[in-house]
């Protein structure tokens, strides 16, 4: 099932990579290229039922004759009948976990992964030389190789590999759509460039003109590669089970990032409602995959060892009970397979049958001895239930050796009736039945517990009706979003519609460990009452600016309080900070000049300055003319001064989805000869 790659016959840069880099072989016959081969062709057949639908429905109300109404009706229960069954079909194919997971894989639970959107091709190439013909008064001919370029991009992001190469071609494709949407769609002329995409659930197409929908399924589709890069990954070593843990996270950190800034997309499968249940289940499997990496080296038999264990998979099974919970929810439950809300209530009794089956090894197999730490235990059992039994205490239960065992056995029948459970509802839906892996994990779970219940068997418990006490749910490492490298910075701050300076550099120098300034704000932190005699005050910092990086820690996602963490400890010597400014949203334009850029103002010829940064001596600078007013071709070495401009393949290449990229233009960039304006 490892992707195949296509042959391109075209060296990268460094001249030793033959192959597509742009993405897998849609014709391999691989597990994951047949599936999505097949969610394309349910996509077209639902279409075609939805237009025949839209026919039939129009028909009936247009006419009068009953005899054509009957046959319309009948027409309608097929159709609508086909697209159950199509339906049904792609709910089949969203179940098909066992494809995306490790192909080593035989003794972990089966994560779930999501699939990837489909689109139609587009075809960029008329209507864009058209508009470079019509609006920028050029040769639309002379683009056509970095057209198709473009094109080529954009088709080799519906095979993706499912690596990090793959989430770094689709950023890459992300990272045009801002510049192709400043040259190419205007908001007063419509382009006629439709996208469509398919909904990931349904099938159901939806189309738009603009570029909106284009940027939310690039970054459902970058989620969902990393869903499947950590369902992939090796659960069985620490390496894998890290990579699986990061994935899930930056997965949901992505889609987090989808819904804040996508809030209104037509697709169903991208409305808040759906990605904040997309979000629970990620950072749900992260959860697992967290207690996995725990237990894997093995659990200490040891009463402490064992009770934090059960805290770690009662975690686990709350937060799949919120996940689960949020499935059945209407209209969420209408689209969601039911595969997944039953594998999300099984795993939430697997996990809390897990915990009560630890919480009874504690106590019966531990029992307080001369050595041990009895308030020690007494604390921490006290910490592991919410509410005790009438009339029993923590002191108690480890001093008394029938209480003891009796809440333990009443936490192993009820780990018992758990896993009892999960078989229950493993065995409801037929999707499930399909994972062997997954039958034999419970069944093996319910054995152990079985064995531990005969172990500690006696005749009196045909009369014992006490019931084991929930345990609170606990874990030293949660599974938390991690932000995608390519966002700016909170985007309540770092949007379009501020205007920034270019970092700067100060340097702080503590005196008597006073920086000179407060700091106030959530992220980034901001400086306020600044002292205008302090060292960073005569070093430029200014009363109001932005916290960005502390050394080389990156301060924009940071709170005040980590902030202030990481100034404590700065020596006398000092540490450099770099900080941003706010300008002014209006800056005034120069009176007599064409177009701005960089302060910098131009004329209305068609005659860019060539800078040359090695020529020391101004006046050996040369007017040259450019042969084109626009360029933005992937090939072209000569860049100019231009309105049309998108990135080329080296300055797109590094802008990868887990790679650090700039925040801000430096301050030389106004003197490049491929400034933006």
């Amino acid at each position: 099932m490892a992707d195949t790659f296509l042959q391109n016959g075209i060296k990268d840069k460094r001249g030793d990579s033959n192959y597509f880099r742009k993405g897998c072989n849609p014709f391999a016959q691989t597990g994951r290229s047949k599936l999505q081969n097949t969610r394309a062709s349910l996509n077209q057949q639902i279409i075609k039922q939805m237009r025949m639908r839209a026919g039939a429905e129009n028909l009936l109300k247009a006419t009068s004759n009953n005899k054509v109404k009957e046959m319309v009706l009948l027409e309608l229960s097929y159709v609508n009948a086909n697209l159950q069954l199509l339906m049904g079909q792609l709910e089949g194919l969203n179940s098909s976990v066992e494809v995306y997971q490790d192909t080593e894989e035989t003794r972990n639970i089966p994560l779930i992964a999501l699939g990837l959107k489909e689109t139609k091709e587009v075809d960029f190439s008329t209507l864009f030389k058209d508009f470079i013909l019509e609006h920028y008064s050029e040769d639309g001919n002379s683009y056509e190789d970095e057209i198709a370029d473009l094109m080529d991009l954009r088709q080799a992001c519906r095979t993706p590999s499912r690596t990090e190469a793959g989430v770094e071609l689709l950023a890459k494709y992300f990272s045009h759509l801002p510049l192709m949407e400043s040259r190419f769609f205007s908001p007063a002329h419509q382009t006629g460039i439709f996208f469509t995409w398919y909904d990931s659930f349904t099938g159901v197409p939806v189309c738009q003109q603009n570029l909106s929908l284009e940027k939310a399924s690039i970054l459902f589709n970058m989620a969902a590669l990393y869903s499947q890069i950590g369902t992939r990954s090796n659960r069985q070593t620490i390496a894998g089970l890290q990579k699986a843990i990061s994935s899930f996270q930056i997965a949901a950190g992505t889609l987090n990032y989808l819904k804040e800034t996508f809030t209104h997309t037509p697709s169903y499968d991208m409305s808040p409602a759906m990605l904040s249940m997309l979000i629970r289940m990620m950072l749900a499997q992260s959860q697992e995959c967290l207690f996995e990496k725990m237990a894997l080296p093995g659990i200490r038999n040891e009463f402490y060892s064992l009770t934090k264990m059960a805290q770690e998979a009662a975690k686990v099974s709350e937060i799949y009970d919120h996940v689960h919970q949020s499935m059945i929810q209407t209209p969420i439950k209408d689209n969601v397979p039911l595969f997944w809300s039953t594998m999300a209530q099984v795993k939430t009794n697997h996990y809390r049958s897990m915990a009560h089956f630890f919480v009874s090894s504690a106590l019966l197999d531990h029992q307080l001895g001369p050595s041990d730490d009895e308030d020690q235990q007494e604390k921490t059992l006290s910490q592991l239930y919410d509410c005790l039994p009438e009339g029993c205490t923590p002191q108690d239960i480890l001093k008394k050796k029938d209480e003891r065992e009796r809440i333990g056995k009443a936490h192993i029948r009820r780990a018992i009736m758990g896993h009892e459970e999960a078989l229950r509802i493993y065995g409801l839906c037929h999707h499930l039945n399909k994972l062997e892996v997954l039958q034999e994990i419970l069944k093996a779970s319910h054995q152990r517990s079985l064995n531990k219940y005969s172990e500690n068997e006696s005749e009196e418990e045909f009369t014992d009706y006490t019931e084991a006490p929930d345990i609170i749910a606990k874990t030293e490492q949660k599974a938390e979003m991690e932000v995608p490298a390519t966002t700016k910075g909170p985007l309540s701050v770092f949007s379009a519609k501020q205007r920034w300076t270019a970092p700067r550099t100060v340097q702080l120098r503590p005196k008597d460990k006073d920086l000179g300034f407060t700091l106030k704000g959530e992220m980034p932190v901001q400086v306020v009452s600044l002292d205008s005699l302090c060292s960073a005050a005569a070093d430029g910092l200014k009363e109001g600016d932005y916290i960005v990086a502390i050394g080389d820690t990156d301060c924009k996602w940071l709170g005040v309080s980590e902030v202030m963490r990481l100034l404590k400890d700065v020596e006398e010597e000092g540490v450099d900070i770099q900080v941003v400014s706010m300008l002014d949203n209006n800056p005034s334009m120069p009176t007599k000049s064409a177009t701005f850029s960089g302060n910098l103002p131009k004329t209305f010829s068609m005659i860019c300055l060539a800078y040359n940064d090695d020529d020391k001596n101004p006046k050996s600078r040369k007017v040259t003319k450019k042969p084109s007013f626009i360029s933005w071709g992937l090939r072209n070495k000569l860049k100019s001064t231009s309105t049309l401009s998108l990135p080329t393949s080296d300055n797109a290449g590094a802008f990868p989805w887990n790679k650090p990229c700039p925040t801000f233009p430096t301050s030389s960039s106004y003197n490049n000869d491929s400034a933006l304006y």
